[in-house]
């Protein structure tokens, strides 16, 4: 079963589909502009997500594909994204998957 979470709390590894963009705070204009800039960058709504890479402090910057792109962000960037994360296994999968493909 899949589960919901801000991409901010995701661990290397993980993958997924993003679900929302933003929280839908009115007035505020920081966050309006963050949530611009990461739909201009290609996180909407049904993209693909893997968590590629966290950096050694504090685990940020974070690094992570998006459909066929490679993106880093920051965590308070990344926490205005929420992922529907693939079961351990499914990803698991996957991986092999991809791999043998290429």
């Amino acid at each position: 079963m899949s589960h919901t979470q801000k991409l901010s709390e995701a661990r290397r590894g993980d993958r997924g589909v993003i679900v929302q963009v933003g929280g839908g705070e009115a007035g505020d204009e920081h966050a309006l502009e963050v949530e611009r800039r990461l739909l201009e960058l290609g996180f909407v709504e049904g993209a693909r997500i893997e968590l590629l890479h966290e950096g050694l402090i504090g685990r940020d910057p974070i690094a992570m594909k998006v459909d066929d792109m490679r993106v880093a962000l920051r965590r308070h960037e990344a926490a205005r994204l929420t992922v529907r994360l693939e079961p351990a296994a499914a990803a698991a999968a996957l991986m092999v998957a991809e791999e043998a493909a290429a």
